[in-house]
């Protein structure tokens, strides 16, 4: 399999794919994706490649992913299409080309009719395309399923095109041994015993180089390899989730599909960091909100170690926006699910398969008939993975009374409304879930799949285990500032196999559910334009972790010291109006130049007995943390602030946050080496900081970036939750000090030079080496 990235154009002008053909369009205020989208436009994308086939007996495109109306013309005779944007698909260009010949190819990608769903999207041909050129008879992509159990390891083969009789596959499992079968009707079932297995788990995820060939007698007709992960699953509901017959509780984040300034584009580096940032700040396990992952990720996942639950879907029958897949789920969703299923059996991070989130008709006997038939035929495809659905009860019970809240034009209502709800909602979200009503409303659907999924709804839990003893439960969504409470719940009540945080990973559209306002500006958790991101990531946009990290590692004890974060100090005595999908605005900063003598409040994570607050070393007392959070209050100015954490009377840990000096533009790149494939990253973190790399969160300056050399820029910009600034342009506005740059390296090898610079804070150049391998 090749890649089929490179010599594209859309609309006339030169890409690399993977491209995000919406992140470019010009945002307005009447955006047509609004406050869901960010208030970015629709539009239609004509991509085009000119190529000469090769001699092959097969030939077959595969798109990751294109979203959009998507079809395939090949010498301007449409051949295929999908109008799923997050399923993968194959085209087969046999008897469509000839070898030697030049084609155009074309893909026509319309995604005019927005909103389609309820985030930011992207368009056009956002993951890989790969050229797959296969013999006439072929192992079936995704054709290799792995199951282990009790040493035994259970691999089945599919077999592709006339195979004739004869044909045998043999796998050889690294050092674990070999093993050969005959093709029967197709497939060939092999088993393998590894009575010393080393077995793959998120805490040690390892797995073996892995061979399959297709024989014809001696003669070998086709090999795939792959790096198999053994491990066993197994979920009931006194013991939970075991993993390798180890209790494994989930720390979760739900992640949507766009990485930031690169907007929906996926790349292979860009979903490695992402998994690699989640696992460095406490989370073992990813909820793909809320539609299919990608392959890159699930990559990153088997190999740095994060459990998976996959998600087919936010619609089913009924609409959520105005254009999203509603109308065609009900002739869609099988090849969906297969999609899915085939790209996931392979991956032992995937260890649950979601159905659907917040499918309010699931209050329904409609619903609960298709709960229990998409359960029935994904657990047909793969029985060694258990289902959810995600329900948020409270949203059920609308439902049940004809009150949906989705896919309603918004009603007039007064700011001060506004801000109350998105203050309250939390609240209100946990008394509603707790009423008999939200029991009736949802324990059809929860017996429809193996475990229930619960959304904002964690006050159920000791309950609704005693009204359902052989229930397992999942909080499948929560507030991040719940935590304390919910992970009590979690360690404490049998068969509850964790919770998953919304969200872990910032993300674009939503725009402002998170974000919290102050002083005269617009509140509510539906911020008006130039508002563009969510706002409630434990891990912002750019991939900086925030203080709902800091709290998720107190709570579950991954914190080696007491870590502080300092509420805004530009905002010190405004109005805050806050949303209950962010606990706090605290920033891990104490340079606030500008606001010496306002009163500044800290706040202090912790699993300690006690934290002692010291400023230019001098005490600023002692607090015992309250569902891990000490809070404290002292004028502000420059300096050294030291949180000292003690147990049992001795000191366990500290840490200090320090004041910048006069700051400077800085460049701070995550990896100074880089791959010349056309498709390998670089991240470069743009700074106004001191000589010793502090950052001064205040400092705010227009930065532009020049790329020299083999790569390009190929996205720019900052976590500010508003701007009407691009992430496609070369100019961008820092927020609290800080920006990111992610350079493309070209596909030759060489010295890229970076160079930042800015209109206050002087200029800055970093040399990254690209090579071949």
């Amino acid at each position: 399999m090749s890649s089929f990235m490179d010599g594209w154009s859309v609309d006339g002008r030169p890409v690399r794919l993977p491209h995000d053909a919406m992140l470019a369009e010009p945002r307005t205020a009447r955006g047509g994706t609004g406050v869901h989208g960010g208030y970015f436009p629709g539009g239609r994308y004509r991509y085009a490649k000119r190529w000469t086939a090769p001699a092959a007996d097969r030939l077959h495109l595969v798109f990751e992913g294109v979203y959009g109306k998507a079809r395939v013309l090949v010498d301007g005779e449409p051949i295929a299409g999908c109008d799923s944007g997050y399923r993968e698909w194959t085209v087969p260009l046999d008897g469509v080309v000839t070898a030697g010949r030049e084609h155009l190819i074309e893909v026509d990608v319309d995604n005019r009719e927005v909103p389609n769903g309820r985030w930011y999207t992207g368009a056009g041909i956002y993951r890989p395309v790969w050229l797959e050129e296969l013999p006439a008879v072929h192992l079936a992509r995704d054709g290799i399923r792995v199951h282990t159990g009790d040493g035994v390891v259970e691999i089945g083969v599919d077999v592709a095109g006339p195979a004739p009789e004869g044909l045998t596959v043999a796998v050889t499992l690294g050092d674990a041994g070999e093993s050969s079968a005959p093709v029967v009707g197709g497939t060939a079932r092999l088993r393998l015993t590894v009575p010393q297995a080393r077995l793959w788990s998120a805490d040690d995820p390892y797995r073996y180089e892995t061979t399959v060939r297709l024989l014809d007698g001696d003669a070998e007709l086709h090999r795939r390899t792959l790096r198999a992960g053994l491990r066993t699953l197994h979920v009931d509901a006194e013991r939970g989730l075991l993993v390798n017959g180890e209790r494994v509780l989930l720390r979760g984040a739900c992640v949507h599909h766009d990485s930031g300034v690169l907007g929906a584009a996926t790349f292979r580096a860009a979903e490695f960091r992402r998994a690699r940032i989640l696992k460095a700040n406490g989370f073992n396990a990813i909820r793909s909100a809320h539609n299919p992952i990608s392959r890159d990720l699930l990559d990153a996942c088997d190999e740095i170690g994060l459990y998976v639950m996959d998600e087919l879907a936010d619609v089913w029958y009924e609409p959520k926006t105005a254009h999203d897949a509603a109308a065609r789920f009900a002739g869609t969703w099988q090849d969906d699910a297969r999609a899915m299923v085939a790209k996931d059996h392979a991956h032992p991070s995937v260890i649950m398969y979601s159905i659907g989130n917040e499918i309010t008709e699931t209050a329904t006997a409609r619903g609960v008939a298709t709960a229990r038939e998409l359960h029935d035929f994904v657990t047909g495809l793969d029985p060694h993975r258990p289902t959810t659905v995600a329900v948020n009860l409270v949203l059920n019970v609308m439902a049940s009374h004809g009150a949906s809240p989705f896919n309603k034009e918004p009603t007039e209502v007064s700011s001060t409304a506004a801000n109350f709800m998105a203050d309250k909602l939390g609240a209100l979200m946990r008394l509603l879930s707790r009423l008999p009503v939200a029991d009736r409303v949802s324990r059809d659907a929860f017996a429809a799949v193996d475990v229930a999924g619960y959304n904002y709804a964690y006050g159920r839990y000791p309950g609704d285990r005693k009204r359902h003893p052989g229930r397992v439960i999942l909080g499948t969504e929560s507030m991040p500032g719940d935590l304390p409470r919910i992970w009590e719940l979690v360690e404490r009540v049998p068969g509850v196999l964790g919770d998953f945080m919304w969200t872990g990973w910032d993300y674009l559209g939503e725009a402002g559910i998170g974000t919290w306002a102050y002083g005269e500006q617009p509140g509510g958790i539906q911020k008006p334009y130039p508002a563009l991101i969510a706002g409630p990531g434990a891990i912002d946009i750019t991939g900086l972790p925030g203080a709902p990290a800091l709290l998720a590692r107190a709570v579950w004890g991954r914190l080696d010291a007491p870590a502080i974060a300092v509420r805004p100090l530009d905002h010190a005595g405004e109005r805050t109006l806050r949303t209950a999908w962010r606990s706090t605005d605290a920033v891990a900063s104490w340079s606030w130049q500008g606001c010496e003598g306002r009163t500044a409040e800290i706040e202090v994570y912790s699993a300690d007995d006690e934290v002692e607050l010291l400023l230019d070393g001098r005490s600023l007392g002692r607090r015992r943390p309250r569902r891990f959070l000490a809070r404290f209050r002292t004028p502000y100015r420059p300096g050294e602030l030291t949180a000292v954490g003690y147990r049992a009377g001795r000191e366990t840990g500290r840490s200090t946050l320090r004041s910048a000096g006069p700051a400077r533009l800085r460049l701070n790149v995550e990896s100074e080496a880089r791959t010349a494939d056309g498709q390998d990253l670089a991240f470069v973190h743009i700074e106004l900081a001191d000589d010793h790399g502090t950052v001064q969160t205040l400092a705010k300056d227009t930065v532009t970036v020049a790329v020299t050399g083999p790569g390009e820029l190929a996205g720019f910009g900052s976590a500010a939750p508003a701007t009407e600034e691009t992430f496609t342009g070369d100019t961008h506005t820092t927020h609290y000090g800080r920006a990111l740059a992610v350079i493309r390296a070209a596909d030759r090898p060489g010295t890229i030079t970076v160079t930042a610079t800015s209109r206050n804070h002087g200029t800055a150049t970093f040399d990254l080496s690209v090579s071949r391998t």
